[in-house]
C-alpha cells in the first residue's frame, strides 16, 4: 500500500510539473471585449463596424468610443486598419459636427481601436447624429456610416458659450466617472469651434474650477486646484475635492493664455453660482 502511494504522489508531481511548464508555453489569448459593451453596428458590402462603450450606449457630453471591424466573408476581426471618423449633427435647418479623436489601436489588443467623442446636444424626434467609419485595409478604402443614439445626460458634462472675445468654445467633463468622497483626479476637454465641421483643441488656456454644494448653504471643499492643459494628450487636468455623498455644481472659469476670464463668474455671496458649470452627483 505505501508502495502505491508513493507511486501515486510521484505521478501526480510529475503531471503537475508537466501541465505547469505547458501552461506557461502556450500563448495567451486576451479578451478583447473586456471592460466594453456593445452599442451598435454600421454596416457595408463588406465589413461590419461594431461600436463599444463602457456602459453599452452614447449620451450628450464625452464618450470614449470602442470599436472592431468584422469582415462578412471570412468572419473574422481585422487586425491591419487605418480608420478615421466623422461625427455629424443633422439638424432641421443645418448640419454640424462635433469635437473629435483620432482613432488608434488600442494598447494590449489585437482586434479593438479607440477614440473619443464630444457630442454637444443630444438628439430629438427630428434631429439626430450620424457617424461616417472611414477605413483602409491593404491599400483598399471603405465607408460606414448609420444613425446613433445620443440621448440626453442626466446631469450637465459639457457645457457651450461665446466668449468675451468672440469665440464659440466647449468644455466636456471627462473625469471623473466615478467621482468619490476624495480628491479625484479630474479632467477636462477645451474646443473652439472653428467653423461648422471644425472643433480644435484650444491651447495653453485654464480652468477654474469652484465645487458647491447647493443643497448644504452652498458650501465648497478644499485642496482644489485648477485644471492646465496636459502635453501629453492636450486635456486638462486637475484635481477634484468632493467632501460628501451628494449633488455638487462644479462651477467654472474659462482664462486664456493670457489669464483673463473669457466666461464665467467668481462665486460670492451675491453671485452663488457661474453661469457655465458642471454636475455631479453620487
Amino acid at each position: 500500500m505505501k508502495f502505491q502511494l508513493k507511486n501515486i504522489v510521484a505521478l501526480l508531481a510529475i503531471l503537475f510539473v508537466f501541465s505547469s511548464c505547458t501552461n506557461d508555453d502556450a500563448p495567451v489569448t486576451a479578451n478583447e471585449l473586456n471592460g466594453l459593451s456593445k452599442v451598435q453596428e454600421l454596416t457595408n458590402d463588406t465589413h461590419v463596424v461594431e461600436l463599444y462603450s463602457a456602459t453599452g450606449a452614447f449620451q450628450q457630453g464625452h464618450n470614449l468610443i470602442s470599436l472592431r471591424i468584422k469582415n462578412k466573408t471570412s468572419n473574422t476581426y481585422e487586425k491591419e486598419a487605418i480608420i478615421t471618423w466623422t461625427p455629424l449633427m443633422k439638424m432641421t435647418t443645418m448640419s454640424h459636427a462635433c469635437p473629435y479623436s483620432a482613432i488608434t489601436k488600442t494598447t494590449g489588443k489585437e482586434t479593438i481601436y479607440n477614440g473619443y467623442i464630444v457630442f454637444q446636444m443630444a438628439e430629438n424626434t427630428m434631429e439626430h447624429w450620424f457617424l461616417t467609419v472611414i477605413y483602409t485595409i491593404n491599400g483598399v478604402s471603405y465607408t460606414a456610416t448609420g444613425q446613433i443614439a445620443v440621448p440626453a445626460s442626466a446631469k450637465q458634462r459639457v457645457t457651450n458659450f461665446t466668449g468675451t472675445d468672440g469665440t464659440k468654445y466647449l468644455l466636456a467633463l471627462i473625469e471623473p466617472t466615478n467621482p468619490k468622497v476624495a480628491t479625484n483626479d479630474m479632467t477636462v476637454g477645451v474646443f473652439k469651434m472653428a467653423s461648422m465641421i471644425s472643433y480644435p483643441v484650444v491651447d495653453r488656456f485654464k480652468v477654474k474650477i469652484d465645487p458647491r454644494m447647493p443643497s448644504m448653504g452652498n458650501h465648497g471643499s478644499p485642496n482644489n486646484i485648477d485644471l492646465t492643459q496636459s502635453a501629453n494628450d492636450k486635456l486638462y487636468r486637475g484635481k477634484l475635492s468632493l467632501t460628501m455623498t451628494g449633488y455638487w455644481k462644479i462651477n467654472l472659469q474659462l482664462l486664456n493664455a493670457s489669464n483673463e476670464v473669457l466666461k464665467g463668474e467668481a462665486i460670492t455671496v451675491a453671485v452663488p453660482a457661474s453661469s457655465i458649470y458642471f454636475e455631479v452627483e453620487f
